[in-house]
């Protein structure tokens, strides 16, 4: 017996100190993980340096179309008449891009169907990394739209790092995520029980649906005053309809191709929380090509995600294009442009952090 207690005692003394080392690991690799962050979201609210970046990504756009590189700030001062109803549809609607990006990476990660996610989320039967995930793309969205509002929306306090976001605002994307689900699940009441193509088929319709982009902005307005506990206002105000707004061309066009640094942001974001892996490590796998086809294909999805959040900003009329539908069906050609973007922008934030 006394033997048998001294295995014992020799054994649980292993596993102690391998579950102690196990914590300092991660403690020891949390930590510069954290210093990077820091960083990038010094980076990410430095709005010189987002023009800066902006330019690069543009450039290596027309780079890779074969096209002559313009110059960036050639319209520096140009101004543009907006869409108010529009920019308001822009605005409210980030959370259904994010919607569809996030359960297409669902259903290609661990199968089943767009509804079937749908269903999980109303209900709250989500894990925590599955919600992880879909709110990294709600802020990813968000974010994109912000420097279409105006550039200066970058600077504020809550447009941080997504893994250093309060639980408050962290809460505001997954009810945004919910809200979006709601409405979706809804619309697809008569393709329930099809297949994935059909589910699919009936998202594309609804996406380049401009009468079911405003319901849905519209549902997701009311769904943010109602999670904050504020009176819901009318969506449009009376004149709204028609009326116009002045839009700075430039910082527009720093709007449409500064898209990659966020979807990267909160992409690496989401590998340093759930997969505790270093920026700069991904960072340099995205360079050297050596990434994961996983990771690879889901830093594609936040792309698509970002890019998608931008187009109502530019023109209503934008969703209803070919290229404008789930990231299911995108061709491999459409989704080496998101990939460009994201190689372009990891080259130039390796350097930075």
């Amino acid at each position: 017996m006394k033997s048998v207690y001294i295995l014992s005692c020799m054994l649980l003394t292993v596993v102690f100190i391998s579950c102690s080392s196990g914590q300092k690991k991660v403690m020891t690799q949390r930590q510069p993980i954290q210093e990077e962050l820091s960083k990038l979201n010094t980076l990410l609210r430095d709005s010189a340096l987002a023009v800066n970046i902006a330019a690069a990504q543009d450039a290596a756009y027309h780079t890779a179309l074969e096209k002559t590189v313009p110059a960036f700030d050639a319209d520096k001062h140009t101004m543009i008449k907006k869409s108010i109803r529009d920019e308001k549809i822009a605005t409210s609607i980030a959370a259904f891009y994010a919607l569809e990006c996030g359960i297409g990476a669902l259903v290609e990660q661990k199968g089943n169907s767009p509804v079937y996610w749908l269903t999980k989320i109303i209900n709250k039967q989500l894990t925590p990394p599955e919600i992880l995930l879909l709110n990294r793309f709600a802020n990813a969205t968000w974010k994109a739209g912000q420097p279409f509002r105006s550039l200066s929306r970058i600077t504020r306090d809550n447009f941080v790092v997504a893994a250093f976001l309060s639980d408050e605002e962290t809460k505001k994307d997954q009810d945004q995520v919910t809200a979006a689900a709601i409405k979706l699940l809804a619309a697809l009441k008569e393709v329930t029980g099809r297949s994935n193509d059909e589910q699919f088929k009936k998202i594309s319709q609804l996406m380049k649906d401009k009468a079911f982009a405003f319901e849905m902005a519209m549902h997701l307005e009311a769904a943010y005053y109602s999670a904050v506990k504020q009176p819901v206002p009318l969506f449009i105000s009376p004149g709204d309809d028609t009326a116009m707004t002045a839009k700075n061309t430039f910082e527009e066009k720093v709007a449409t191709s500064i898209a990659g640094f966020y979807a990267l942001e909160c992409g690496l974001t989401y590998f340093a929380s759930s997969q505790n892996k270093l920026p700069s490590q991904v960072l340099q796998t995205i360079i050297e090509g050596s990434i994961s086809k996983t990771d690879k294909r889901l830093l594609e999805r936040f792309a698509n995600a970002t890019w998608k959040a931008g187009q109502p900003f530019r023109n209503i009329d934008r969703i209803t294009r070919d290229n404008f539908t789930p990231f299911y069906f995108l061709s491999e050609e459409e989704i080496e442009k998101d990939w460009v973007q994201i190689t372009t922008m990891a080259k130039q934030l390796s350097k930075l952090l």
